[in-house]
């Protein structure tokens, strides 16, 4: 039988704290009996227990989960507000560095996909010099993040909208023409909108708000010159789907059906961008 804590301390002669054998103690352990300087004593429902038994509980504790299975924590909404702090920066960058260099090195077009594909992702942390641009996706980025991160804990929320700005730069590779500059975070909060939408019918709850909500944002886009609806389409989709398999994963092997779902999407996403590259005509582009 082993033991990961130190041999007890002698029967005879002061006690002392184990992990620091100069400091006399007479207060014990209320789970192993030895003895815990002041240092190492931690407050139990029953007496004081040493700092080492403390930490060999915690880890025997399993975290708690959220309904669809994700890590509870407490706080502020965590990767909602560094995805908004990334925005800001960006834009921020954007106006402070002269000559468009972040416009022109981040955004994105369907002719960068094969030559500069991580900008398909990085388009959805820029934003046009248009306040308004920035300021309600930011907006919608912390009503719906609030809503969605807590349910689905932080790295499942992470991979909806990563994979849902992704989608958003598909639709404009597949709908739009190859000229076509792209630039927001409007397919990643589509995708949120699509995820709240399959939550909200999953928990059974009243879609009509949601629904007059897209119905609007999607007339908006059409209504509106320089708004990406493409982008818009993608990411709602996207997130509908990663979104799906995440809240209708069975109990049984939920993590392997949630994240399985999410690797098809992005597979899915993967696929289509290469054939529509494939019917690309060849040219070059002159830097």
């Amino acid at each position: 039988m082993s033991s990961s804590h130190p041999v007890p301390y002698p029967s005879t002669g002061a006690p002392v704290c184990p992990r620091h054998p100069d400091r006399v103690s007479y207060v014990s352990c209320q789970r192993c009996g030895r003895p815990a300087c002041p240092d190492c004593q931690r407050s139990a429902a029953v007496g004081i227990q040493c700092v080492d038994c403390v930490s060999e509980a915690s880890k025997s504790v399993p975290s708690r989960r959220t309904i669809f299975g994700g890590v509870v924590r407490t706080g502020r909404p965590l990767v909602t507000i560094t995805m908004m702090a990334i925005c800001v920066a960006m834009y921020a960058l954007d106006l402070a560095i002269p000559k468009d260099f972040i416009f022109q090195n981040f955004a994105y077009a369907p002719f960068y996909t094969e030559t500069e594909p991580w900008r398909m992702v990085t388009s959805a942390f820029l934003h046009s010099t248009n306040l308004m641009h920035i300021a309600f996706n930011m907006y919608a980025l912390w009503i719906l993040g609030n809503a969605l991160e807590s349910a689905f804990g932080r790295v499942r929320f992470l991979a909806v909208y990563l994979v849902s700005a992704f989608a958003g730069s598909v639709g404009v590779l597949l709908l739009s023409p190859i000229d076509t500059v792209v630039v927001g975070a409007s397919g990643a909060v589509f995708g949120l909108f699509g995820a709240l939408f399959v939550v909200q019918k999953k928990r059974g709850g009243d879609l009509r708000q949601i629904v007059v909500l897209l119905a609007i944002n999607a007339a908006i886009g059409f209504v509106i010159p320089n708004i990406a609806w493409q982008a818009h389409l993608g990411g709602l989709i996207a997130g509908a789907l990663c979104t799906a398999a995440i809240a209708y994963a069975p109990t049984k092997n939920r993590n392997l059906v949630q994240w399985g779902g999410i690797a098809a999407v992005t597979v899915l996403l993967l696929a289509l961008t290469a054939y529509k590259v494939s019917t690309f005509p060849a040219f070059t582009i002159v830097s």
